[in-house]
């Protein structure tokens, strides 16, 4: 399927005109909306549930789920705020730690379910609940300081152009590369049908666990931004991001039932959700109910997208 056709396909342009209409509401409430300060803001808090949904998407392309995000961002949160020092060279020490952590993680899911054929629930909540703990261990209460190098520059802006927006078009960019790549088309044949995908000559082994490697270092990147946003440490961080995540995975277009979506539009999930709840403040609604518009968003977005399939189908069969 041509990369175009698989993006109006995967339902990425039905949440794009979702947050277009959302963000239309929000400027009418917020004056300054459109100012490079408030589009920074957006971008920034957005970032770190995007990565971590960037990375939990390629799971759910194999057909399976991932739960150790909620134990790799705290754990990589932890870890930047206790373990890494000032300046340039701490804050690359603190990249290495969190990718590492993630990379590790991820290769031990990917082996648990690829190649000793666990469940991919059963085996990701055990992982989480180790870095869970793990993250309790380095930091008991929500503390800790992130350095300045790091709180301060990934969230600054550069040039006009907020640093996150940069990092997000790199994932991007980097997506739209692996989808060229013999992995990139593997990834899909495998979530569609795993069986078939083995009969033509596909390592369906090798394909599932590269998908939960890289997983696992989108969430300590992850992991990482949300130090930069929070400037803290909080071994709890990570419990929002298990729903929100495949919350936003599920907008964006992406199916469960595996071999459909991609990586943009759960990153424009991410950004909707985040988005959501900035339209509800200023709405002055209060937070209790924040779970709930999100919900309705979701069950939306699944529906509209769950109907131009089903078109779609209908139109390819005529």
């Amino acid at each position: 399927m041509p990369p175009l056709s698989r993006v109006l396909g995967s339902g990425t342009l039905i949440v794009l005109v979702i947050y277009v209409l959302m963000f239309a509401v929000y400027a009418t409430q917020q004056p300054g909306a459109l100012s490079g300060g408030s589009i920074a803001e957006l971008c920034n808090n957005a970032l770190p549930l995007a990565l971590a949904s960037a990375g939990g998407t390629l799971v759910v392309l194999t057909r399976g789920f991932d739960l150790s995000v909620a134990g790799i961002v705290p754990l990589a949160n932890v870890l930047v705020a206790t373990q890494v020092g000032e300046g340039w060279q701490g804050a690359l020490l603190g990249l290495v730690i969190v990718v590492g952590i993630g990379l590790v993680v991820g290769a031990i899911n990917g082996f648990l379910v690829a190649y000793a054929r666990l469940q991919s629930i059963a085996s990701t909540l055990a992982t989480m609940i180790v870095c869970s703990g793990l993250a309790l261990l380095v930091l008991d209460a929500p503390g800790g300081t992130v350095p300045d190098f790091i709180a301060y520059g990934l969230t600054d802006v550069v040039a006009g152009v907020p640093v996150a927006a940069l990092i997000v078009a790199a994932v991007v960019l980097l997506w739209l590369a692996l989808q060229r790549t013999d992995w990139g088309v593997a990834l899909y044949a495998v979530g569609a049908d795993e069986t078939a995908a083995a009969l033509a000559g596909i390592k369906t082994r090798r394909v599932k666990f590269l998908a939960y490697c890289l997983a696992g270092v989108f969430y300590g990147l992850a992991g990482y931004m949300l130090s930069a946003l929070t400037a803290t440490g909080n071994p709890n961080a990570g419990q929002s991001y298990l729903l929100l995540m495949f919350a936003a995975i599920a907008i964006g277009g992406t199916a469960f039932s595996g071999g459909r979506g991609g990586v943009v539009g759960s990153i424009i999930g991410a950004a909707t959700l985040t988005l959501l709840q900035k339209v509800l403040f200023s709405s002055g609604v209060s937070s209790f109910y924040t779970g709930i518009f999100q919900g309705l968003v979701m069950i939306v977005a699944v529906l509209v997208a769950a109907f131009s399939a089903h078109l779609a189908r209908a139109r390819a069969g005529a």
